[in-house]
């Protein structure tokens, strides 16, 4: 607990998101405040948001939750990428850009997630770090609640916000999608911002919409599922199954075509908070935002973004288990057990090797699978603050939170999410050359001539390659011949609610 001092002001002249005007703590006076102090790359800080939203409710009379933006990374310090992070996590409190880590500093905060309690007189009256504090938090707020309402110094009123999703409802056909699976039997699209798994061939007619649009975790027939902002696929096309990193739900789904029904084969629907390698059935274990997979044989590895750990799951036996990483948050090569990794959010393979998109690290590391299970750093700094864009070699390459990678023929593209890049990595000898893309936008052209806007997944089939571009919410196609890149059109795909196939 900190010393009992007054919570210094908020900043009035920065920019404030999903309110009309900017907050104050004098003007909170009454109520009890919390701020949360975090950057929208960070696996932690999405795992306190569903604590905060229930607190929110719990309290709505009487709690304002404030996120104080302090971004980690340069792309995170933009105004406008901070409020596409708000309609992608669905934040419902205001948040404020806190430029030049001001409010940060004048709190004396040291890491992300903070979260700061205010009292309804406006003294700091406690913190916590890291996630999983919700019921701390819970009888803290009781507890100052009942102080003040005795002293008669607390104030019940709901307060009346504008939300930016109320400026910009999600009405477009795919809302962030985050992967994108190109095979022989079509395209999948995680279509994460609904929720949902869509399937097209590849002229852009949908085959099928797997889940009802609205988060929850159900499993049944199609259009009766429910997803929660699903992210990485892989395919068995022998046995029409498609497996889903269900990351929201800290779940592995499976999507049987032949019966149309998707069933889940891991996760408990909690989030773990177990860090240390371990091993148990599918779904009497707990998983930590499962972020991509790909099937290697009868094995799916999965890339556990929350755990920083690779895991896998054996799918005849139903057993799951950590492969690689220690849990600690890191970049450490060496063996399976004595690596460490931070964040990974994207994964292929060779068949001899893994490759992982590490994102808080805005490396590129290689995890092997049969003769040398061990971990290497192929590209990228492997330091937690080590990022920028830089091409070259090895360590002298500079990424910035890459979330995508995919290997194909002998090459592996690297989404360079945070610098709205596509890379090329040679995987033997860590060279690194962007290939696509410039500034930020939605433009088709060639080369570095096209614009995308944070794209976070990659698949390769044939002459071409596809990428998720997240925040400009399409698919974009890559004539690998040409380098020319077009923007796919779906007929008749409807964001959920808006129009029926």
């Amino acid at each position: 607990m900190t010393p009992r001092v007054r919570a210094p002001e908020l900043p009035q002249n920065y920019p404030w998101l999903n309110t009309d005007y900017p907050l104050s703590i004098k003007q909170l006076k009454g109520r009890v405040v919390i701020l949360d102090f975090w950057t929208y790359c960070c696996i932690n800080c999405l795992h306190v948001l569903p604590d905060l939203k229930y607190l929110e409710q719990k309290y709505k009379d009487s709690l304002t939750v404030i996120g104080v933006h302090s971004g980690k990374f340069d792309n995170e310090k933009e105004t406008e990428n901070i409020r596409q992070a708000i309609l992608r996590y669905d934040i419902e409190h205001p948040v404020i850009v806190d430029q030049g880590f001001r409010v940060w500093q004048e709190y004396a905060v040291r890491a992300w997630p903070t979260l700061m309690i205010i009292d309804p007189k406006g003294y700091v009256v406690g913190y916590v770090s890291g996630e999983g504090n919700r019921d701390t938090l819970d009888e803290l707020i009781t507890q100052i609640i009942q102080e003040h309402q005795n002293q008669g110094t607390i104030n019940f009123q709901e307060i009346s916000l504008t939300l930016e999703k109320q400026r910009q409802p999600l009405i477009t056909p795919l809302a962030f999608p985050g992967k994108v699976l190109a095979t022989p039997a079509g395209l999948f699209i995680a279509d994460s911002g609904h929720h949902r798994i869509v399937v097209s061939n590849f002229d852009g007619e949908i085959l099928h919409l797997i889940g009802s649009g609205k988060s929850g975790l159900t499993d049944g027939a199609f259009e009766e599922a429910q997803f929660s902002a699903p992210q990485g696929m892989a395919f068995d096309e022998e046995k029409q199954i498609l497996y889903v990193a269900d990351t929201e739900n800290h779940a592995l789904r499976r999507v049987d075509f032949q019966q149309q029904i998707v069933a889940t084969i891991a996760g408990t629907g909690e989030q773990s908070h177990h860090i240390c390698p371990h091993e148990g059935v599918g779904l009497e274990t707990a998983l930590n935002s499962p972020w991509d997979l790909v099937k290697v044989g009868n094995t799916l590895y999965i890339a556990m973004a929350g755990a920083h750990q690779i895991w896998q799951m054996d799918l005849a036996s139903g057993i799951i288990k950590t492969y690689a990483g220690t849990g600690a948050e890191g970049c450490f090569d060496g063996s399976l057990t004595e690596s460490a990794f931070a964040q990974p959010s994207g994964i292929a393979t060779n068949g001899h090797e893994l490759y992982i998109a590490d994102s808080e690290i805005s490396s590129i590391r290689g995890v092997g699978l049969v003769e040398t299970q061990q971990v290497r750093t192929i590209c990228g700094s492997g330091d937690l603050f080590g990022f920028g864009d830089v091409d070259g070699q090895g360590e002298n390459v500079r990424l910035q939170h890459c979330l995508g990678v995919e290997y194909f023929q002998n090459y592996l593209w690297v989404a360079d999410t945070y610098n709205h890049k596509i890379k090329l990595v040679n995987p033997r000898s860590g060279n690194c050359q962007t290939v696509l893309g410039g500034a930020t936008g939605l433009q088709d052209g060639q080369g570095k001539n096209a614009c995308f806007f944070e794209p976070s997944g990659l698949s390769a089939m044939g002459d071409y390659l596809f990428i998720s571009d997240t925040n400009n919410h399409v698919i974009r196609r890559v004539d690998l011949q040409s380098l020319e890149v077009m923007t796919l059109e779906f007929n008749g795909l409807c964001a959920p609610d808006v129009c029926v196939l």
